[in-house]
This record gives C-alpha cells, structure tokens and sequence, in this order.
C-alpha cells in the first residue's frame, strides 16, 4: 500500500526531520520487498507493478500555428474497405424547385453471424443397366462433413487464437443456433488435420536451412494426468512447439533433427563424446562397427550388441549420434542455440540470455543499505555494459572488442563483499564465452525475450484448457500454436489462413517457403556454411 505521510510544516522541516522520513521510507520500502518474497515463496501473487501515471509527465508542447496535435492526422477510413452493399436512400418531401446534386456516401461496417443452412437436393438417376448415379456435391463442401468452411474456421479460430475453451465454445455457438453435440464440436478441433500437421512439420527444418540462430525455451504441458513438457524453439520468422514426456537434451536434439530418425556416427559424434568425456573404450567400440542406423531400435540393438548398457554411456552416446544425424542432414556447426541458461540447451554455439544471468540480483532482497548498494552498483555495471554490446551488435567494430571482452572480466573478476552478489557475478564468468558471443557473431541476440513471450501464449492456453487427453488433442495444440505464431512472425493474417487451408485454395504461401524466402532477406550472408564430414558409413536396418 503507498506510503502517506503528512505534510510537514516549514518550521518543523529540520534536517533531523528529513533524515527521519528517509528511513521511514527505506524501512517502507523494505516491508514492501519482503511481503512479496513471502507471498511468492507461499505461491500468492506479488503486489502489482503499476506504470505511473503520466499525469506526471512534462506539459505537451502546443500544435503549431495553423496545425494540428500530434496523432490527430485522419487517414481514409474506407480507401481498402470492399463494399458489399449498395443502398440508395432518397430524399422524402423534398422542395419542388430542388436540384439533384449527386449523392453524399456513408459507410456502415457491420458482421454478420447467424447459422446459414444448405439443402442440397443431388438429383439421382437409375440407368439401365441398374446403375445409381447421384450429382455431385460442389466443391465448396467439404467431404463428409456437415459444417461449412466458415463454421470449421470460425472454431478453430475462437479455440487456438482466442483462447475460448470447448464448453464456453459449444455454448456460444448453441445461443448462435448452430446445432452441434460436444463431440462432433471435439472432433473438428482435433481430427483429420494432417495438412496442418505436415505444414507444422515442415516450419523447423526449413528455418534451420536460413537461420543462424534459434531461440529456445520449455515449459511444463501435463498429458493424461502426467506430467510433460512443451518444447518451443523460434526466431523472427517461425515458433515451433513440441509436447513430450520429458525435457532432457535427447530429447532437444531429437526434436532439432526431426523429420529425420537415423543415427549417425562421425567425426561431430565422436568429438562431442569426446567432449563430454565418454569413457575412451566405449568410443573406440562405437567407431569401430556400423556408422548410420536407420531407427532407434537398430540404434539401441547396436549399443547392446557392443555392451554399451551403463545409462550415462547410453545417453551420451545417443546425444553424439543425434547431433551427427543433424549436421549430417544440413544443420550447420555454427548454429546459435539462445537460451535461458538451461543446460539442455547448451549444444552447437550456446548463446546465454543477460537477462536471466542478471535476474538472480533483481530478485535479491537487501537486508541493509550497504548491500542494497552493492546489488545496485552490481546492476548498474552490467546494463551499462549490455548497453555497449547492444551498440556493438548495431554497429560491429572489431577494434573495440578486447576493450569489451576487458571489461566483461572486470565487471565479474570485482569482489562487492557480499557473498550473494559475487556469487552472480562468477555465474557469469562461467558463462563469459556464451554472455559475449555476439562479439563474434554480431547477428545473434543478448536476450531470450523473443521465445519467451512465444511460450507465453502456449502457457495462457494451458492454463485456460487444461491439460491435453488424448494424442490428437495435445498434436493439434502443438501445431496450431506453431502456425498461428508462424503466421503472426510472416505477416500472414491467420484467419485468412485457416480460410485458405480448409477449403483447399492454397493461395496463401506455404510458410515453410516464405520462411526461406524472408530468411535469405534478413540473413542473406550470415549464415555460416560448415563443411559436412566425409566418413564411410554403412547403412543399419
């Protein structure tokens, strides 16, 4: 609650005085920070932050003689609008002596929702020869269905776009007077939507071919009562989800590589198993046999034929051949993977959020003057430093490099003498080479914020529905959430979408290919080309 204190007359306003309001407002501010610890550690919501008011701002500055106030610019209201109807209204009681000048227009903008009902009569023929031959229905019904496009594209919509749950959805088109049971409504959100599913498919492999980054982030998606995650990786041009059982680097580099299923053994599997320090005979095993394997089960066949059953040997030598299966199939090695610091992530050219390095400070509760002020001198230092690399990545001057790679190890090297915050500041001396890559590659971002608000719409729709029940219902989640954030990154109305889609026009652009092609615009040349290796490799069923 804001702090009223009284007004403290003249004569009274000592400097003792003062000092005595200061610490009443650092003790007031204090309280403030600790009820909200205490309210997020018990899981309650925090106090809101509340803009303040611009009541308080600067007095705008007047219009110009003759002009007019700025944002008061009128632009024509109906230049892109298609009319459909055309009335003419004349004019009743009019003086006889009156000339007919023309006509003075009107545009009324208006939506239409009612339930519109077909009857198509097919005229049926017997032949001769016994036959039934019935007309054919046009071809603007959809088969086998009984609902019309602009009713399928109208509950896609409201459920994946707006966020409306299938209850309130059924009710509201029950008041519209569309007459449909709760199961026919259930399977038009969920079944026979392949095409939709294979322009899903198609986002991902399509952005790697142009991006030289993604940005990626999880966040829990329970299925069948169980717990799940929900994958999303994205950039400006695309968002990709992908709900699974679990969270683990497999099941990230899984992902990455799909739609491809094969194993891959060569020089990259091999240095990342090196890297991860896999046992030197198990290496040697796996290079001596088979290099590809076309599933998993030859995969996990192969490692059991070799004797390869410890988990931690199994799990880093299934990382090292899916990261083989994903530069063997086009990926490039210097693909940047942006992310919060999760180290499921943290493969290929890691890039590390300064915003989530910087984040253990903000959430750091001061318990006395000199500590807040070293939290505040901690912070101070490294926005002002994020602000150089943000011009640098602007404007990339190889000269100024080692003055900001200095300076980095300075800001961290420094001791505050509070062990909290210096403990944040060696985190991020661990992480130097990820917190300052885009002093190599300028093209990649210094923050995560793009993924995160990717993931929060997929968070809203999981806290509004629910978790997912059955298979066709979590994939259909996953790939409208991927179109509709796909569409909203290329510019592509989504409603239009849908409408394109379901009647089968495909006027509107695959977006895989529109991702190719405002990819080559956005990058044209950073992208970097890896050579793939050359190895001899046999082919395992």
């Amino acid at each position: 609650m804001p702090l009223n204190l009284p007004v403290i007359p003249e004569a009274d306003d000592t400097p003792l005085v003062r000092q005595l309001v200061e610490i009443i407002r650092d003790q007031h501010e204090r309280i403030g920070r600790l009820e909200d610890e205490i309210a997020r550690r018990k899981g309650l919501k925090a106090r809101p932050v509340i803009a303040p008011s611009r009541l308080e701002t600067g007095a705008k500055l007047p219009p110009a003689p003759g002009g007019k106030r700025p944002g008061s610019q009128k632009r024509p209201k109906t230049a892109q609008l298609t009319i459909d109807d055309t009335r003419i209204i004349p004019l009743e009681n009019r003086p006889p002596d009156a000339v007919f000048k023309g006509y003075e227009d009107f545009v009324v903008q208006d939506l239409i929702i009612r339930p519109h009902v077909t009857l198509y009569r097919r005229e049926r023929w017997l032949t001769s020869t016994g036959g039934n031959l019935v007309a054919p229905l046009p071809a603007e019904v959809i088969p086998g269905s009984h609902f019309g496009p602009d009713l399928i594209c109208f509950i896609l919509h409201q459920y994946h776009h707006q966020h409306v749950t299938q209850p309130l959805l059924w009710e509201q088109l029950d008041q519209l007077g569309i007459d449909i049971s709760a199961g026919q409504l259930s399977r038009i959100l969920t079944e026979g939507k392949d095409a939709f599913h294979r322009e899903k498919d198609q986002l991902l492999p399509a952005a790697l071919e142009v991006s030289p980054y993604v940005q990626v982030d999880d966040t829990g998606a329970r299925h069948r009562g169980r717990n799940g995650f929900c994958t999303q990786i994205g950039n400006e041009l695309f968002a990709s989800f992908e709900s699974t059982e679990s969270k683990s680097r497999l099941n990230f580099l899984e992902i990455l590589r799909r739609p491809h299923a094969d194993y891959v053994i060569d020089d990259i599997a091999a240095g990342y198993w090196r890297e991860q320090e896999l046992a030197a005979a198990v290496i040697t095993a796996l290079l001596g046999g088979s290099r590809r394997f076309a599933g998993a089960a030859a995969w996990h066949a192969h490692l059991q034929g070799l004797g390869v059953v410890a988990e931690s040997h199994v799990r880093i030598a299934t990382e090292g051949a899916l990261l083989g299966s994903l530069i063997d199939h086009g990926t490039s090695t210097e693909l940047g993977v942006l992310s919060d610091g999760a180290r499921q992530f943290n493969v290929l050219v890691h890039i590390a959020c300064w915003i989530h390095a910087e984040r253990p400070l903000t959430r750091m509760i001061p318990y006395s003057d000199e500590h807040r002020a070293a939290v505040e001198k901690a912070r101070d230092r490294i926005w002002g430093l994020y602000q150089e690399l943000k011009a640098y990545r602007l404007a990339p001057d190889e000269s100024r490099r080692p003055a900001l790679e200095a300076r980095f190890d300075e800001m961290c090297s420094g001791r505050t003498g509070f062990p909290s915050v210096d403990a944040v500041l060696r985190g991020m001396a661990a992480k130097r080479a990820d917190l300052i890559r885009v002093l190599e590659r300028p093209e990649f971002p210094l923050h995560n914020n793009l993924s995160e608000g990717h993931i929060r719409d997929y968070v809203k729709k999981r806290k509004i529905s629910g978790s997912t029940r059955s298979e066709a219902g979590r994939r259909a989640r996953d790939s409208f959430a991927s179109l509709k954030k796909t569409c909203r990154r290329l510019g592509v109305n989504f409603w239009f979408y849908l409408q394109d889609r379901v009647r089968g026009l495909d006027r509107v652009s695959r977006l895989a290919e529109l991702i190719r092609r405002k990819g080559q615009d956005l990058w044209p040349d950073e992208r970097p080309t890896t050579p793939i290796p050359t190895v001899a490799i046999a082919t395992v069923d």
